[in-house]
Order: structure tokens, then sequence, then C-alpha cells
């Protein structure tokens, strides 16, 4: 499904962090299946506002911290069920691997998937100090940078100084590692969306981290996001 070859062949930029965008993910008809087959079950809301960084979207867990298995496989199309078993495979942590300069290989690891619909967003930040390696997958068949629900990479933690912003286009995705510079966001997507936006992040931790997301401690309240064409 995951073309690794186009992540081990992809080098990082040095400014304004480490980071890159990597692109041909997938063959189109994967594309195609992973796009129109985007999860809507078991999801729940996380959002805050007024502290370090705002933040408001929808998050379904794929493969839980450390796990080796997938999270609620029951309602996923074959398409995704396929690429968590890739995620879980050793030749992605190779290629992440080979890309990041980091050995990935024995390192935790955690995916989500997200639905950012109207007015969701996530502030500028540098992700927390224990995450080492994030890549970001995105599942739109098309997006308008106009209507906001991109990654922006950023120069400092002012919103406005932008180096660069990925769309969320199924195919594309992007790599960065966790530093002290690392700043970036999700902007907000714009009210009357028709859309979500729809991305999937997998990080890597050191070894007996515990989950941010998804505390151990949690009963969270799941649901369906929508349906499929929202």
């Amino acid at each position: 499904m995951i073309n690794f070859t186009e992540i081990s062949r992809k080098e990082l930029n040095v400014q304004p962090f480490a980071w890159t965008e990597i692109g041909n993910l997938y063959s189109p008809a994967n594309a195609t299946a992973l796009a129109s087959s985007f999860p809507c079950d078991n999801f729940k809301t996380i959002e805050a506002y007024g502290g370090e960084k705002s933040y408001f979207y929808e998050a379904r867990a794929l493969i839980g911290m450390g796990s080796n298995s997938v999270a609620n496989p029951e309602q996923l199309s074959g398409a995704w069920l396929e690429l968590a078993h890739d995620l879980l495979s050793d030749s992605y942590r190779e290629a992440m691997s080979s890309l990041t300069g980091l050995d990935l290989n024995t390192r935790q690891m955690e995916v989500n998937v997200f639905h950012y619909g109207p007015g969701a967003h996530l502030g500028p930040h540098r992700d927390l100090p224990e995450k080492i390696a994030t890549h970001v997958f995105y599942f739109n068949d098309e997006w308008n940078l106009a209507d906001g629900g991109c990654l922006a990479i950023l120069n400092s933690s002012d919103a406005a100084n932008v180096a660069a912003h990925v769309l969320p286009i199924v195919g594309n995705s992007a790599a960065f590692i966790r530093s002290e510079h690392s700043w970036h966001e999700v902007t907000r997507v714009r009210d009357g969306c028709k859309q979500s936006r729809r991305s999937m992040t997998v990080t890597f931790y050191p070894t007996s981290s515990i989950s941010s997301m998804w505390p151990p401690d949690e009963v969270p309240q799941l649901h369906s996001y929508g349906s499929a064409g929202d």
C-alpha cells in the first residue's frame, strides 16, 4: 500500500527545522480506496481553549501506543486495514529511520486518525517533548487553501510567520523531527466548508511512554463522525 521508497529517498529540510513534504505514497487506485473509505467510527471530540495552545478536532485510534494490532478494526475497509498493517511493518520503520537519521526500529509508535470539520483547528505548537518524530498523512480528494485546514510550517511561534503550507491531499504527507524550534499548526477550517480535513498522524516515542491522546484512566465517549460523504 505505502510506497516506502518514496519515504526513504527524501531528505529533510534544515530550515526552519527538520521537516519534509512527501508525496506519491500510493497508487491511484489505492489513493481512491483510502479517501473514499476514510473512517467515521469510534471518534471522540478533543478541544481546549486559552492555554498554551488551543485546539478542536475529532480523533480515532488506529494503532494504540506500543500496540502490534489495529484498534477497532471491525468497521475499517480492506484498504485501511492494509494501510494499518503497512504502518506496523518493519519496512515502514526502516523507511522512517532512513528519512530522519534516527533509529526508530524499537521506539513506541502511536497512530491516530482525525476529522477537522468547520471551525476545527490546532494552534501553533512544537509537540510534546517526549515526541521524537511524526509523520502526518492526508486523505482528501481535493482541498482549497482558502478553506484552511492546512499544515502550516512556522518560522516561530507566530502563526503569521509561515514558512510553508502543506495541503491535505490524499497521497501527500509531511514528516518532521520534534525540536525546540519545530513550530507548526493546523489552520482553522473555514466555517461552511463542505468537507472535513482528513488526516492520520504516526508518532514515535521513547519506550514506556503513555499516550496523552488516550490516557489509560480515561473512559472516552465515542461516536461516529457524520457519514462517509461528510
